[in-house]
């Protein structure tokens, strides 16, 4: 009951707590304390490496966050950090954000930690970080349209709802690659017919 409302109440109270060590880490890394740099031509390898740095910022923090998020789920964190945020089993947009303020903090490191150990410009930083907000809600959307070619590749919101569902599978945020290395991988129920909105269909069927 009144769940959207919860989910943004929740969020709201949480995202000022997660800000504070997040805008701490921000500011060391654009003063100079990471490998962020302002100009192409500072990069190593010019236009290509920023580019390269991109994928290789996905990927980074999708190892990254597979293994924290997996982490969380363990019986002496997942109680008192990431429980409230299972408190959705069918998640809406605003549950993207609704995290206690430890388990959504510990879920960004490692978008902090890639500049300290890779070249990164400051402009890219930007993009990617607004590009995994939205990647955030939108697995939380509830809506699973994957092109089929990509759907055992691309950890969308059917992977996710599933998550959610079943607890133990799914714990990516990009890709499937690292739920497949560490067996916990569920191909989603909704591409087999048997996911939420099927279960409503037929419900109104009756």
């Amino acid at each position: 009951q009144n769940q959207v409302s919860r989910e943004i109440a929740y969020a709201v109270r949480s995202l000022p707590w997660i800000s504070v060590p997040t805008v701490a880490l921000f500011f060391a890394e654009v003063r100079g304390y990471s490998k962020l740099y302002d100009n192409i031509e500072d990069s190593p390898y010019g236009w290509s490496g920023v580019f390269l740095s991109m994928l290789s910022f996905l990927f980074f923090t999708d190892m990254g966050i597979y293994w924290i998020h997996r982490g969380l789920h363990h019986k002496l964190f997942y109680k008192r950090f990431h429980k409230p945020h299972h408190l959705w089993k069918i998640a809406t947009p605003f549950a993207s954000h609704a995290f206690h303020p430890v388990d959504g903090f510990m879920q960004s490191l490692p978008y902090h930690v890639y500049p300290f150990l890779f070249p990164l410009h400051k402009v890219t930083y930007l993009g990617l970080y607004i590009f995994v907000n939205v990647w955030t809600i939108s697995i939380h959307d509830g809506d699973y349209r994957v092109p089929r070619l990509l759907r055992h590749v691309i950890n969308g919101s059917a992977h996710h709802t599933d998550h959610h569902l079943y607890f133990d599978y799914n714990y990516g945020q990009y890709f499937t690659l690292w739920d497949k290395i560490g067996g916990s991988y569920k191909s989603p129920t909704s591409f087999e017919g048997k996911g939420p909105h099927d279960y409503l269909r037929k419900l109104r069927e009756k």
